[in-house]
């Protein structure tokens, strides 16, 4: 092929390292492996590390939050990195980053250095997830990517259903600290192979917009400081205030700088795109509520019913065990009924088990009581994670495929800490870890909340629509002066 032109197509020198698909989808699954995991290896536990480093919910609000925020900030930073630097190199440097901060939270002597080298591990997850999207994803055209993706969603739904049980039976089983050693090996393993096999490539040939990467990074990490500050506060804090009213004014800022650019770092038409606006809006909501009803059902099942570590990863499987199997079948049904008959459904299916479940928390109900809200929770969210994110993709012109992955996947964390966030409060306002009964007092109206946000983002989801033909984006040099790109067509 020709030199590295602005669809992001390979320079003829760069193809010594040529990959099969096959090879691209297992290396990208295992770093996306690691990534999620660590997402939610913390979820069992939490409850140990309040034990050992103290600190109230807060405390393990911010163990998950730190790394959430550094993922959701870093991610169109990143993306934008990859596209002039080189997504391969960029990536691998992700990898060691993610991988050295791994071992970095296992030795934390406090619950100040966890949160910092938590936050570390985010950086490193921010890079390694947009990135190993776009890689996986030029791999394949447009009418495979379904059923590519939802293969990939498959395997690293490995990782949510193992998530919560590698967690409980490390901290059981030895301690809490062994749960991040376990990415040190898949790391340095994962960085070796990438760097060796994984074909370089380059985003469109555009200038690095510098204010731009401090506007959208800087605006979304405050702004999810200001979430998770009315989270532990109250909404009405001047923490909370204070980091809503900035965040807000730094996206403006960055909306305001894109809309002018000649080279914006998203072109805004992207959202003129009523299938990408939805796609972005459900990830959104889809991850608040998975999210929020992690933290909160951890929680609940050790501190008020007296459950293990072990023990509650081992009930959580009949949700988070699904996509190993459904996801597959999903994204491959999606490129051809198109994401919103599967995305809808499956999105009022998890609010449905959510609320099932908030019905048995008020009773004395048994474990087997559980199971099926748990698994018509978890075909619910499998119907919805692979077509989701392909459906956002599909919307989206080639050559923009890294800047619509790394929107999609900010505000896949920004959700997630969003979510979290607003449980939180809600837990607050009517309950508290002091004892079982405390806890089912704030843990009902707070998964209710979970349910309600399930059930946002299925109607969110409405407006989106089959892929077709789509209308490309003009090239730096095509742009109009003015900087802004004409509405993509809709479909």
């Amino acid at each position: 092929m020709a030199d590295v032109n602005r669809s992001g197509t390979l320079a003829a020198g760069q193809r010594r390292r040529a990959s099969s698909p096959v090879l691209t989808v297992l290396l990208t699954a295992v770093a996306y492996f690691m990534v999620t995991l660590d997402a939610l290896v913390v979820v069992t536990a939490l409850p140990s590390i309040h034990r050992s480093l103290g600190g109230g919910i807060g405390t393990l609000q911010w163990t998950v939050s730190a790394y959430t925020i550094a993922f959701g900030a870093g991610i169109l930073t990143a993306a934008a990195l990859g596209d002039r630097l080189g997504r391969r190199r960029v990536y691998v440097a992700g990898l060691a980053v993610f991988t050295a901060a791994s071992a970095a939270c296992a030795v934390a002597p406090s619950a100040g250095v966890l949160i910092g080298c938590r936050a570390v591990q985010g950086v490193g997850a921010a890079i390694v997830t947009p990135l190993g999207l776009t890689l996986l994803t030029a791999a394949f055209p447009a009418q495979k990517r379904g059923a590519v993706v939802g293969i990939w969603g498959g395997i690293a739904g490995v990782a949510v259903a193992a998530g919560p049980l590698i967690g409980g039976a490390i901290t059981e089983g030895l301690t809490w600290h062994w749960i991040f050693w376990v990415n040190v090996p898949i790391g340095i393993l994962a960085t070796i192979g990438a760097a060796i096999w994984l074909q370089e490539s380059h985003g469109p040939k555009a200038r690095l917009d510098v204010p731009a990467l401090v506007l959208v990074s800087s605006g979304v990490g405050v702004l999810i400081w200001g979430l998770v500050e009315g989270g532990q506060d109250s909404w009405g804090s001047v923490q909370n205030l204070t980091g809503l009213v900035a965040g807000t004014a730094l996206l403006g800022g960055f909306i305001g700088w894109e809309a002018r650019a000649r080279e914006p770092m998203i072109p805004l038409g992207l959202f003129r795109r009523i299938t990408f606006s939805s796609a972005v809006a459900t990830q959104f909501l889809m991850s608040a509520a998975i999210f929020s009803a992690a933290f909160l059902i951890s929680q609940f099942f050790q501190f008020a019913l007296g459950n293990t570590p072990l023990g509650t990863g081992l009930r959580f499987l009949p949700w988070t065990a699904t996509p190993l199997v459904v996801a597959p079948i999903a994204g491959a049904l999606s490129d051809k009924t198109g994401p919103r008959a599967l995305i809808v459904p499956g999105l009022v299916m998890q609010g449905a088990g959510f609320a099932w479940i908030v019905s048995l928390a008020a009773s004395s109900a048994g474990y087997a009581s559980y199971v099926l809200p748990f698994v018509v929770a978890g075909v619910g969210i499998s119907m919805a994670l692979p077509c989701t994110m392909a459906g956002g993709l599909n919307a989206a012109p080639p050559a923009l495929l890294g800047k619509a992955a790394g929107t999609l996947n900010t505000m896949q964390q920004f959700g997630a800490v969003f979510g979290i966030a607003v449980v939180t409060a809600v837990f607050n306002a009517h309950g508290s870890l002091a004892g079982p009964a405390a806890v089912t007092s704030g843990y009902r109206p707070a998964l209710a909340v979970s349910a309600g946000i399930s059930v946002l983002g299925a109607i969110a989801a409405i407006g989106m629509r089959r892929a077709t033909a789509r209308t490309e984006l003009p090239t730096p040099d095509q742009a109009p002066a003015s900087g802004l790109a004409p509405a993509l067509k809709a479909e």
